[in-house]
């Protein structure tokens, strides 16, 4: 077990780092500049996701509270309350992520081209009901999970090393389950249509450059860039998503959690949070030439 601990805190440090980095770059965009809405929106799913590689990993988190000296019960209700809700951002954030640049690359005749010049006042909204909505909808975390003690053992689910999860009303249970797997069905098919439409316009946009022969660009490479670092993004946070829903639904539904496979799943969770700010910082040409006008200056 030392050993996949070992890999988790690897992870999260590879992970962390990163976005740490793209944090910091995009409150100085938004500050200092005009920002674009896509920068808001990568900013938000940028701090959503150093808290989950905090909170899902049980990194730091664990260790700040011990210093703090603040009982198990309220550390184990605050850091699975926050690792739900920022795992439910940060679907909803790439679905918006998603929706979005399908707005933006929509040829003017499609339906979706209307959307364009008020996308801004869109996305805002958008977020502020995304964070409503998650913050409301996990509050069940701060009932059913608690300190893990030797009292009515058999009746808790052992998580973590110093947290379970207690025994729920089956109806409970089965309406928290419907109402996450519901959200995340809803969203991940979003983010596939979007994807497929993403897709179909690329393809189109190609076939009618060959058949030009033109050096014009009815898409800008920017946004064909974004678009296809977008719909990598997409089909590697269903992957992983998927992966990480059975496991919680076979152990909520089993009523049991066997640490290997909690170890495993918190690699899982931790995986498209850790890939996701490297792919940022590549495909942005904007980060690009800062680090490249850092490297000239220190050197």
């Amino acid at each position: 077990m030392s050993s996949l601990e070992n890999v988790l805190y690897f992870q999260s440090g590879l992970g962390v780092l990163p976005n740490m980095f793209l944090l910091l770059f995009y409150t100085f965009i938004i500050v200092g500049h005009r920002p674009k809405p896509m920068d808001l929106i990568s900013c938000q799913l940028t701090l959503v996701h150093i808290m989950m590689i905090l909170t899902g990993g049980n990194i730091c988190i664990a260790d700040i509270f011990e210093s703090l000296n603040i009982k198990n019960d309220i550390k184990c209700k605050a850091t699975f309350y926050t690792s739900r809700v920022m795992r439910g951002q940060s679907i909803c954030i790439t679905c918006l992520l998603s929706v979005f640049q399908a707005i933006t690359i929509s040829p003017s005749t499609s339906l979706l081209a209307k959307f364009k010049q008020k996308l801004k006042k869109y996305v805002n909204n958008a977020l502020f009901y995304m964070w409503f909505f998650n913050l409301s909808v996990s509050t069940n975390m701060l009932f059913y999970v608690g300190g893990f003690s030797n009292v009515n053992e058999t009746k808790q689910m052992k998580v973590t090393r110093h947290c379970s999860l207690f025994p729920m009303n089956y109806i409970i249970r089965g309406l928290i389950i419907m109402l996450s797997t519901t959200r995340d069905v809803f969203l991940v098919a979003v983010m596939l249509t979007t994807g497929a439409y993403m897709m179909n316009i690329l393809q189109r946009h190609q076939r009618q450059c060959k058949y030009l022969h033109s050096s014009s660009h009815l898409i800008a490479s920017p946004e064909k860039k974004a678009t296809k670092t977008i719909l990598l993004l997409v089909v590697f946070f269903v992957v992983t998503n998927w992966v990480d829903v059975i496991i919680s639904f076979t152990s909520l539904l089993l009523w049991i959690y066997d640490p290997v496979i909690l170890t495993a799943q918190k690699f899982v969770k931790n995986a498209y949070p850790t890939i996701t700010p490297l792919v940022q910082i590549i495909s942005d040409k904007r980060i690009i030439n800062f680090l490249k006008n850092l490297q000239s200056k220190l050197y």
